[in-house]
Order: C-alpha cells, then structure tokens, then sequence
C-alpha cells in the first residue's frame, strides 16, 4: 500500500530570486523582455548565466549575480542553486529548433525545476504572465513533496541483501 505524499511548504519572500538564461537565438528576446519589464524586475535578485548576465547589466544598469556559461556548467550552477533554494523562479527562454551541445545539462536544470516546484517561463508569453502575477511581489509558500523517503529508502545489494542507504554513508 502506498503512502499518502507528504509535502513541505518553501516560502518565496516578495523579492524574488529570479535566474534568466537564454540560447544565443533567444537572447535579443530575453534582453528585450527584461528591458521591458525593468521596473518590474529592479527589486528582484537576478541570477544570469554567461553572456546573457553581461548583456543584461548593461542593458537594465543593474547589478546581476552573474554565473559560468551555460556550457561550461553555468546550468548546472543554477540547479544546484535552486536545489539549495536559492533561486526561486527560472526564466528560460531556450530554442527549440536549435540543437545543444549541453542538450542534457539544459534537461537537468529544468528537471530541478519541476522536482523543486519553482515557476518556469520557457517563452516570452508564460514571462509575461508570470512576472504579472499578482503572486510575484507577495509572499508565496510553494509545496515541494517532502523526499525522506527517498534519503532513507533501502536498496538490494544483491544476493537479497538490503541495505539502509544512511546505515554507512
């Protein structure tokens, strides 16, 4: 019989930490999206990767937590950070007709994404409606499904052996 899930609530505070990452066909979209949205975004905490986090300080005359290139870990950076909860919102405008080199670093950070339950905009149109919200400049508690049972779950070893996975790490 499965258990019933069990979920833990993460607090977003109203200024948001907001990671914006963009594919190079997609990042004249990105800059012309936060330099529409600058007022909306000044109070923000913004995290960029790359190219992308220079093109944007220049472009809004504020400070970005600039990260590595995309490819060369920078998504995997921003995963890690929201895995921390450190980043509450990831806008990713990336190109779907454009083949990635780091095509499994992009699925990774946007699998941390959906297990973490932050918001994702992948487009122009879901930035728009999210960064609109009435929820953005409020306090929002986000239910992320608690995974004890995933730290505490015992595994085969072989030969029928189980394991608790916490026993000798």
């Amino acid at each position: 019989m499965e258990k019933p899930m069990r979920y833990q609530k993460i607090t977003m505070k109203p200024d948001k930490k907001i990671a914006l990452v963009a594919h190079d066909n997609k990042k004249r979209d990105l800059l012309e999206w936060a330099k529409y949205n600058r007022t909306l975004l000044a109070h923000h905490d913004l995290y960029a990767t790359g190219t992308t986090g220079k093109a944007l300080e220049r472009e809004l005359d504020f400070k970005i937590n600039r990260l590595q290139s995309g490819p060369l870990g920078g998504d995997q950076q921003i995963g890690a950070k929201i895995v921390e909860n450190e980043i509450d919102f990831l806008i990713f405008f990336w190109d779907p007709l454009e083949p990635m080199p780091h095509d499994p670093d992009v699925k990774a950070l946007l699998r941390m994404a959906v297990v973490w339950n932050i918001p994702i905009a992948c487009n122009r149109a879901s930035a728009d409606f999210m960064i609109s919200s009435p929820l953005m400049d409020d306090e929002y508690d986000r239910l992320v499904q608690d995974y004890d049972y995933y730290h505490t779950r015992k595994i085969e070893l072989g030969e029928g052996e189980d394991q608790d996975i916490n026993a000798s790490t």
